[in-house]
């Protein structure tokens, strides 16, 4: 079904229905959103969009307005973290007398302002016949978002930002379309009552005339931004800043760019037929030289209006040239400790980017499956979540945008990071492509990987293709080479760039395999969360301070599930100042029942809040029960005299790891050894003068897990409890929440 609609596309282009003769109907940009491969969970339908009339572009402001940052290396604990954004500019344009005019312009400092700023240009009158529930009911804006629109979705600057008027983001307002149910392979036209343009395509809605699709010219030449040793460079420049603490993963970047030998919609025919994917896209914006095609097996976020869906991928290995040998190469991915903890460290940060806008207790795995494509099979975990009272899918794109499977984790630290490490804007590399209502929020968004990006120049096509892949500790650098290289290697073909003198990959047809997903004990009594943009705190319950870490809205929803209200307070804020006495001050203003030092990145010392919290309790200045995690344990640990330095055995994240521990206090009714997930390079030494107690030790290590103290409800924990890896981690969290303050 998938080229019989590419088919029609061409059919259409010629009697005057799409591009350039359609100008009577609007524009001639083009946008396809497709499903291709066989109808699954992931491929159900493809969208056609018509001729448009209203579009809106964002351009990378003047410098004057929006400077660069000062040189800064997040790579080396130093963020810089901003709190007002600059507002960029989103222009409307119209399409009328043959061409595009500006209508209005309007001012935004984040997505979802924007996406709330378009709602007088949507109409609300919906569309006839009726579409299903997963596709729009009404107007929508559908196009793509470049990665770089991340400056408005982090509190950092970057230091090697776009060009000025650089694209960051286009997107046309779509009221007809052609849809085709790929498991039905009926197709409809999806319109607002009596549409000129849909009545004439629905006599078209049969044709069935095969297309055709030439094959890839001789090879051209291609440049690489990186040769392998320099590759190679910056894969080890990102292990060295997970062995000092900065950062768990980062995802690495590697462009091949070239003349294309045909028009990318040519390119894009060619990966539907030989590289199918369920959230594929074509976009072609006519006047602008500027097309996408994307062959992306990755979605980012559907929002059905109160339902959240996301599925992130990581974990890859090649397809099998036979049965025996896929089997054999899914299994060794399944087994593989890297491949599995930099999945479970995914899975834990996109579970805390939609919690920001879930209701407690709603963010659940609902399916870990591998899904095999063209010439890759990756390990993928499906999350859902139900939306809070007032917040909608746009709140949410807000939320999870760029993806973390191609930035990494920490979010915002790694964000800062790629920057300084890779020094060229991403542009639409790993933004996103899709559609959505800004009415009611419903909307669907891939991940543009395996994506070309075109520009017309002086007549000819040319081309950008990047790949990479995220860089743990326990990555191998050559293997990371040759990952990146194969997971551009179906687009390098398409475009012409390689033959078939380059390294075989097979290939295969799309399938999934099915796997039991890890999943964190559910609670049923629910709390609140409230997120303070201050350390102000204006409701008793649990404090938790959030150290710029991604999984800090995992232990919220953690605590709330058993009950608790919490509330959440940025630690690391700019020109706020923390001593003795005005912790004591905040604390006695807020009264909190229980006091949760979260995780983070770099040392306790880059969050003098909580290192002031952790001297307090250790020395009995305050009576309030505290919990210190990863780093906050760390915290406790250094103000009792603890010494912190790097982990003997080397950094581990995302890994579960057996602990012998007490049986007492936090470990109340939790058998020895558990396992607990960590995410941690550095660790506490051994204090034989201290007041602390070592309640837990990692079985093979020895290294130090957990510790209290002997007379006050002061504790520490090295793992992560909340992550879908700590089977045990909310019984924990629970032991913590029953103890009362010392009166």
């Amino acid at each position: 079904m998938s080229l019989r609609l590419l088919s029609l596309q061409n059919h259409l282009r010629n009697v005057g229905l799409l591009g350039p003769k359609a100008v009577r109907f609007g524009a001639p940009d083009e946008i396809h959103l497709l499903s291709g491969g066989p109808a699954t969970h992931l491929a159900q339908y493809s969208m056609l969009m018509g001729p448009a009339r209203l579009r809106v572009l964002v351009r990378q402001p003047k410098r004057a307005t929006h400077p660069a940052a000062e040189p800064h290396s997040p790579l080396k604990g130093e963020i810089v973290l901003i709190k007002n954004k600059e507002p960029f500019v989103a222009v409307v344009e119209e399409w009328k007398h043959g061409c595009w005019y500006h209508l209005t312009s309007l001012f935004a400092s984040s997505l979802d302002e924007v996406m709330e700023k378009l709602k007088p240009f949507t109409p609300q009158e919906t569309f006839q016949p009726q579409p299903v529930e997963s596709l729009p009911k009404r107007p929508f804006w559908s196009g793509a978002l470049a990665y770089d629109m991340v400056q408005w979705t982090q509190p950092i600057r970057l230091q090697h930002p776009p060009k000025e008027d650089e694209l960051l983001t286009i997107m046309w307002l779509i009221d007809k379309m052609l849809v085709v149910n790929i498991k039905t392979d009926e197709m409809s036209a999806v319109a607002l009552c009596d549409d000129p343009w849909a009545e004439e395509c629905s006599q078209y809605l049969h044709y069935d005339e095969p297309l055709k699709v030439p094959s890839p010219p001789a090879a051209n030449e291609e440049k690489s931004s990186l040769n392998d040793a320099q590759h190679i460079e910056l894969i080890q420049t990102v292990r060295n800043s997970i062995r000092e603490g900065q950062l768990y993963q980062l995802n690495v970047g590697r462009w091949w760019n070239g003349d294309l030998p045909d028009h990318p919609r040519t390119v894009f025919h060619r990966l539907t037929l030989n590289n199918p994917a369920p959230f594929s896209a074509y976009i072609e914006a006519f006047d602008l030289g500027f097309a996408l095609a994307s062959s992306s097996p990755e979605t980012l976020l559907k929002c059905d209006g109160e339902t959240l869906h996301t599925a992130p991928i990581k974990g890859t290995r090649p397809r099998g040239s036979s049965d025996e040998e896929e089997a054999r190469l899914r299994q060794e991915m399944i087994d593989d400790e890297k491949e599995r903890a930099e999945h479970r460290m995914l899975v834990d940060l996109m579970r805390n980017d939609i919690g920001a806008v879930s209701k407690v207790g709603s963010v659940q795995v609902k399916r870990f499956d591998v899904e095999a494509y063209a010439n890759v099979q990756h390990l993928v975990s499906q999350i859902t979540g139900t939306l809070e009272r007032k917040q909608t899918g746009v709140d949410a794109l807000q939320a999870v945008f760029p993806g973390g499977s191609i930035t990494g984790c920490p979010r915002t630290v790694v964000c800062a990071a790629i920057d300084e490490l890779e020094q060229i804007p991403r542009s639409f590399w790993t933004g996103s492509a899709g559609w959505i209502d800004v009415h009611s929020g419903e909307c669907s968004w891939n991940i543009l990987i395996r994506t070309l990006q075109a520009t017309l120049t002086h007549g000819r096509w040319k081309g950008a293709i990047a790949a990479g892949g995220g860089i743990t500790i326990g990555s191998e650098a050559a293997n990371e080479v040759e990952e990146a290289k194969w997971k551009a290697m179906a687009l390098r073909r398409a475009c012409g760039w390689i033959d078939g003198t380059e390294r075989k990959v097979p290939t295969r047809d799309i399938r999934t395999h099915s796997l039991t997903p890890e999943l964190a004990v559910a609670a049923e009594n629910n709390g609140s969360i409230r997120y303070e943009q201050s350390v102000a705190m204006t409701q008793p319950g649990v404090l938790l301070i959030d150290n710029l870490d991604s999984f800090t809205l995992n232990i919220a929803h953690s605590v709330a599930a058993l009950g608790h209200d919490v509330t959440v307070i940025k630690a690391r804020q700019r020109g706020q100042q923390w001593d003795d006495t005005t912790v004591l001050e905040l604390l006695k203003s807020c009264e909190p029942t229980h006091i949760i030092l979260g995780p983070g990145p770099g040392t306790p010392e880059d969050s003098p809040l909580t290192m002031t919290i952790a001297r307090c309790a250790v020395s009995g200045k305050i009576n309030t029960p505290v919990l210190g995690i990863c780093l906050g344990h760390q915290a406790i640990g250094m103000a009792d005299g603890m010494n912190l330095v790097r982990d003997s055995n080397g950094p581990i994240h995302g890994s579960p790891r057996a602990c012998h521990h007490s049986q007492k206090n936090l470990f109340q009714s939790i058998e020895s050894p558990a396992s607990f997930t960590r995410y941690n390079s550095l660790c506490l030494t051994s204090n034989p003068n201290g007041i602390l107690i070592e309640t837990a030790h990692e079985a093979e290590s020895e290294t130090v897990m957990a510790l209290r103290h002997p007379s006050l409800p002061v504790y520490g924990v090295q793992f992560h409890p909340e992550s879908i890896g700590s089977k045990d981690g909310l019984h924990l969290l629970q032991n913590f929440l029953q103890v009362q303050a010392d009166a």
